[in-house]
């Protein structure tokens, strides 16, 4: 906690000029001016006033942009370099493991970790792998220069947990004959049914005058019955999607995001129906045979659809990669490719994916009260040419390119 008062503490006021300004939350402001006091966002707009006495950053010719969040991350978790020694993201004993949370493995010195901070990555959920048909709890984390996790935790963020469907759980648990494992599909529906009916008879046993010992994994899954935890489900395939919303709908749990879900453009009014956001890849497909039937127009159909009562699904567009996520900026413009609007692509690595986590009241947007997180580009975002330049959290330069460069000289 002390280290990230010292953190906020060391926030600075100043006020960026001249910058073409992309509040996300509205249309761009042409020569636009950011004042931010304390690290918090103080004024927005054209020709506002810039406070007497503070420093003044001459933005001419770049564009400033809120800081980019990734919904999917296993930055820490599997950090840098590659060895199994580094490996924490799945806790693969067991089908269900709700009791693990991957802020416990997260190394927060992963060298991936400046890297995003050089693409102007302000804040990612760093979620546990996908062996599991539950995984463990997800950690959402500012990427604030520490040695440890906690002055990086997202403070007041909901808690999140990592759910997974189809090919993957199949394979970990289905490579033998053995009444402990998973073969198919009907037997993960059916063993995830029987895990919120274990938690449900937990809940009554508890009442009971002798109630049985706590059972953390069976605690877990209650607060997600009641809403205290938001699911981001792990998926591809259409049945696999539709498998899932009907165990949810029988035990009135909610789905904040699909993650991945490359097919979800065949079952968008099932994603508005049950207000779900989508989080996917740009354009992967092919990898797997799950991922077969992917096409780069998924995101756009999607964030294009509207029901008759004109309500529509948050869309982001994740990494899952501690490559890709530095140039996250770049993975959202191909989607002006394939159809989707440049606000659009622009929310898609900032106010939806922060929609989807429940943090929308501080990040995701460049509105007055909202948190300093804010990444400047010395062309627009969506430009291949275009690099960050100054990144910003709470009103802290985490990223400078006049004095840090590029990570490893990489151009």
């Amino acid at each position: 906690m002390w280290l990230t008062l010292l953190a906020r503490a060391q926030a600075a006021s100043f006020a960026i000029v001249h910058a073409t300004v992309l509040p996300v939350s509205g249309p761009p402001i042409a020569d636009g001016t950011v004042v931010v006091t304390d690290g918090k966002i103080a004024a927005v707009g054209a020709g506002v006033a810039v406070p007497a006495g503070i420093e003044t950053i001459d933005a001419t010719g770049m564009f400033l942009m809120p800081g980019i969040i990734d919904i999917h991350s296993h930055m820490g978790v599997y950090p840098w370099p590659d060895a199994n020694a580094h490996g924490d993201g799945n806790e693969a004993v067991e089908a269900f493991t709700p009791r693990a949370w991957a802020g416990d493995g997260f190394d927060a010195e992963d060298p991936a970790i400046p890297r995003a901070r050089a693409g102007g990555v302000t804040t990612i959920q760093v979620l546990p792998g996908s062996a599991n048909l539950i995984g463990g709890q997800s950690a959402v984390v500012k990427l604030r220069p520490a040695v440890v996790i906690e002055p990086m935790l997202f403070e007041g963020a909901p808690r999140g947990i990592k759910m997974a469907v189809g090919e993957n759980p199949k394979r970990v648990y289905g490579g033998v004959l053995d009444d402990d494992q998973i073969q198919t599909r009907m037997g993960l529906a059916a063993a995830l049914r029987a895990e919120f009916q274990a938690a449900l008879d937990y809940r009554e046993a508890r009442k009971r005058k002798e109630p049985p010992p706590k059972d953390l994994d069976l605690e877990v899954l209650l607060d997600v019955i009641d809403d205290k935890i938001r699911v981001h489900l792990h998926c591809y395939r259409t049945h696999d999607i539709d498998m899932f919303f009907r165990v949810a709908d029988e035990f009135g749990f909610k789905v904040a995001s699909l993650q991945h879900a490359l097919e979800a453009y065949k079952v968008r009014d099932i994603l508005v129906a049950h207000g779900t956001g989508l989080a996917t890849f740009a354009d992967w497909w092919g990898f797997k045979m799950e991922a077969w039937d992917a096409i780069p127009q998924n995101a756009p159909l999607v964030s294009n659809h509207r029901d008759a009562q004109g309500r529509g699904v948050p869309v982001a567009i994740h990494s899952d990669s501690a490559s890709h996520v530095q140039r996250l900026n770049l993975e959202a413009a191909k989607m002006l490719r394939y159809g989707m609007t440049e606000i659009d692509a622009l929310e898609s690595i900032t106010l939806d994916p922060a929609r989807m986590l429940g943090i929308d009241a501080r990040v995701g947007s460049i509105e007055v009260g909202k948190d300093a997180d804010l990444a400047l580009f010395d062309k627009h975002p969506f430009d291949v040419y275009g690099r960050a330049q100054r990144t910003w959290i709470d009103g802290t330069v985490v990223y400078d390119r006049r004095t840090e460069g590029t990570p490893d000289g990489i151009r």
